[in-house]
């Protein structure tokens, strides 16, 4: 029977091989779509997973509140960690403080490279359960080793053995290679953990964060922990929660921290906070996208139940010839299941080789590493349980209609499909074109809100600004020479240096007070030091009073303002004001606009500036504009190794740098637009195929018209008719739902543009033109059709 049933199949597929082709296509891209989403879906859910102890590792977190607000950050205070090991130590099994990742200097035999690592406790390896090639996971237990990966020991050794190598760290340090581990894979938070190198090594180094006066109000570190085995996360949490509170001074009380534990799981899908709460983060695009798979897929089925249905009358005689010499209905039933099994398997091997073909574009375009598990069981279960569930889903309907025909109405001839008939077919055209349109406009609301963001204005000019990182001495104690060097030579027009760079803040201080300050408020500013020429080189707007200046040798305690501080402190007049920062005062001599240096989406938070030229963390340099930008970098480059032998040339345009913080939305406006362009086409596909079928149907009604003098375009607007109807409505269905889900998902962004009018517009007219487009081909085609050869069988 089932030899039978395929064999039958096989050869309708082939009779109708328009009906076949489109159904293939679309059930092929419908499959490949949810293959790509749900290799996405797999990576984005199996983030961490790599690490053995994943379900015990967790973050140590705080939440502060200033001013009434309460924010949520990763950045604790260095001593918290030593303070739970005191007092909670038989709740964790380890427990690791670490710096912040950044690019250090490693240099073997005065040859240097960049590579991305951390300051970590020794429990740290074992914490992530490392895989290691050389060397064991204890390596850090001495404070002066590092721990390599295998491509940064390949990076910086090549093939010389690097076990007890010495490295120079950043120029000064020596460390021996105790280890080297596996690299991490790239769906794991630390996939770019290049090394690492003992916390103890930090504190023995930077004597300044030892002389703190105040350890306690500063948080510039990170903390992780293993829970013990017995351990209750929640209550370990709440056990922890006033840790900081009972260590800090009086007047840091007032900020409320609370300290918790943030699971593993949580950290790369649950990373937005507000208030004090979690309020989702990544998980919305799991979910957007999950149901884009199902939809894509529902569309490619549509395609299917619709063309089979339409061709029912078609297939009407063999129905009833079938149930004339003793077919019964689920015998017929399987027939047509079989027909789109068939189909659905074949779309299956060719959705493999899109994927297969479209993957290397896919993953530059998500920044992901995926592919396609061919060797693992689950893979191909899921693979064969999309197929049966494709084909049941598209063949049920059809199947089901098809075998409830009489046979004594289609024998007789007196069998018609009617008017209802077409009524789920109509639906299913709505909800196709209703869905792609929703896609449509979600994406160039993705896109809209990503250019309104580009284009605020950032207060500075970053056309021909670079940034370099201060890794080692040499830069930061030559830093005058170098600079007037690169003057003279007419590679850049100016150079300063600072805490940080201009798209980012390294420091936030609490210790602002100031004359007229209201009680119950306090002083939390970003706090960037730099050089006299940070202004003239980025060129800030300044406002009120004037920028630093080398004239001035009261400029050491001189402060520049943002407009939000000034505002913030409630200051009429800002120039000559005092503000103290942790007692110190500082004389306030200008006020620049608000620049841009943190989030795009979100308003400007109150900055203030100080001099401080023992803080050289960042180079920031203009290119000679007058010169060819390759032509600069090189003579920059040059002067840069003439001070600093054997160190690679490391720089940022400060322009791409900008735009990295752009980079989730692109992506995710990328993705949504290529899955929106893939279900418009399975929609116009299934829309071709109907007309296509209509057009037929039709052919000889076409005939009679023509011959009565109907003209072509009177034939186009009646054959086009019904589709521009069923494409209105569904546009009717999607503006609503599209405006109230994007409406919603730009509440998420505080700088936001809006959904105008004109975009609704031109995406509905674009619909309704490529709807147009798809079914003109047939009624046109049916229009010019010779009416002889139509009506010659009459």
């Amino acid at each position: 029977m089932l030899r039978s049933h395929t064999k039958v199949a096989w050869r309708n597929l082939l009779k109708n091989k328009t009906f076949s082709l489109i159904n293939i296509a679309g059930l092929s891209i419908g499959m490949a779509v949810t293959m790509l989403i749900g290799l996405w879906l797999y990576d984005e859910l199996t983030f961490n997973k790599h690490h053995e102890h994943y379900n015990r590792i967790v973050a140590i977190k705080q939440n502060q509140t200033f001013n009434g607000v309460t924010g949520t950050q990763s950045a604790v205070p260095y001593l918290l960690g030593d303070e739970i090991r005191d007092k909670y130590g038989s709740d964790f099994k380890y427990i690791s403080m670490a710096s912040w990742p950044y690019d250090h200097l490693l240099k073997y035999n005065n040859q240097g490279i960049f590579k991305t690592g951390n300051y970590f406790e020794p429990d740290f390896p074992e914490m992530l359960s490392l895989h290691m090639l050389k060397g064991t996971r204890t390596g850090l237990k001495d404070p002066h080793s590092i721990l390599l990966s295998a491509s940064a020991a390949k990076a910086l050794f090549g093939d010389t053995e690097p076990l007890d190598q010495l490295v120079k760290l950043d120029g000064g340090t020596d460390v021996k290679v105790s280890g080297v581990y596996e690299d991490l894979p790239y769906n794991s938070d630390f996939h770019d953990l290049a090394f690492m190198v003992p916390w103890e090594l930090m504190l023995s180094t930077e004597t300044w964060i030892r002389e703190m006066e105040n350890p306690w109000r500063s948080n510039f570190t990170q903390a992780y922990a293993q829970l013990a085995d017995n351990a209750d996360l929640e209550k370990v949490s709440a056990k922890i929660k006033d840790v900081k509170l009972r260590k800090v001074r009086a007047e840091d009380a007032a900020f409320k921290p609370e300290i918790f534990l943030q699971p593993m799981s949580e950290w790369h899908l649950y990373d937005a906070w507000k208030d004090g709460k979690n309020i989702g983060g990544r998980i919305q695009f799991v979910w957007l996208f999950g149901i884009i798979g199902v939809f894509v897929l529902l569309l490619a089925c549509i395609n299917f139940m619709n063309l089979s249905t339409a061709r029912s009358e078609k297939r009407a005689k063999e129905v009833g010839i079938r149930k004339a010499i003793g077919s019964i209905r689920s015998q017929l039933v399987a027939q047509f299941l079989s027909e789109s099994m068939i189909i659905a398997i074949i779309g299956l091997m060719l959705a493999l080789v899109l994927v297969q073909v479209s993957l290397p574009a896919f993953n530059n375009m998500a920044d992901k590493r995926v592919s396609i598990p061919f060797t693992h069981p689950l893979f191909w279960l899921a693979a064969l349980g999309i197929t049966l569930f494709t084909g049941l889903l598209a063949g049920s309907y059809p199947a089901l209609y098809l075998s409830s025909f009489e046979p004594v109405k289609v024998l007789k001839g007196t069998f018609r499909a009617g008017r209802l008939a077409a009524i789920p077919r109509k639906t299913m055209v709505v909800v196709q074109f209703a869905v792609s349109v929703i896609l449509i406009i979600g994406t160039v609301v993705v896109f809209k809100q990503i250019k309104f963001a580009q284009s605020r204005p950032t207060a500075y000019s970053r056309e021909g600004l670079i940034t370099i990182p201060v890794r080692n001495e040499e830069l930061a104690k030559n830093y005058e020479p170098i600079r007037q060097e690169l003057i003279t030579s007419g590679a850049i027009t100016d150079m300063t240096f600072s805490s940080g760079s201009t798209t980012e803040i390294n420091a936030v201080n609490n210790g602002y007070t100031w004359k007229g300050m209201l009680p119950g408020t306090q002083g939390n500013f970003n706090a960037v030091t730099v050089s006299h020429d940070y202004g003239k080189t980025i060129n800030w707007q300044v406002l009120d009073g004037r920028d630093f200046s080398r004239t001035y040798a009261s400029d050491t305690t001189a402060m520049i303002l943002n407009e939000s501080a000034a505002k913030f402190m409630g200051f009429k007049n800002p120039v000559g004001e005092i503000v103290k920062v942790n007692g110190k005062p500082f004389t306030v001599i200008g006020v620049i606009k608000d620049m841009v240096m943190e989030s795009p989406y979100r308003p400007v938070f109150r900055t203030a500036f100080t001099l401080d030229y023992n803080t050289k963390q960042n180079l920031t340099a203009r290119l000679n504009p007058a010169k060819q930008t390759s032509a600069a970098l090189a003579q920059v480059e040059d002067v840069l190794k003439k001070y600093n032998p054997g160190v690679p040339f490391l720089y940022h345009f400060v322009d791409n740098v900008y735009a990295g913080k752009f980079d989730t939305e692109r992506r995710i406006g990328k993705l949504s637009s290529f899955f929106a362009v893939l279900a418009i086409f399975i929609s116009c596909l299934g829309l071709f195929g109907m007309a296509s079928f209509m057009a037929e149907q039709r052919v000889k009604e076409v005939g009679v018209r023509k011959v009565m003098g109907a003209s072509v375009f009177n034939l186009w607007r009646l054959m086009t008719k019904d589709f521009v109807q069923l494409v209105l409505i569904a546009l009717v269905i999607a503006v609503p739902v599209a405006y109230y889900f994007m409406s919603d998902w730009l509440k998420n962004f505080e700088y936001r543009t809006d959904i105008s009018w004109w975009l609704i517009l031109s995406t509905c007219g674009g619909a309704l033109l490529i709807a147009l487009l798809t079914v003109s081909y047939q009624s046109i085609r049916a229009a010019l059709m010779n009416p002889v050869k139509s009506l010659r069988s009459e």
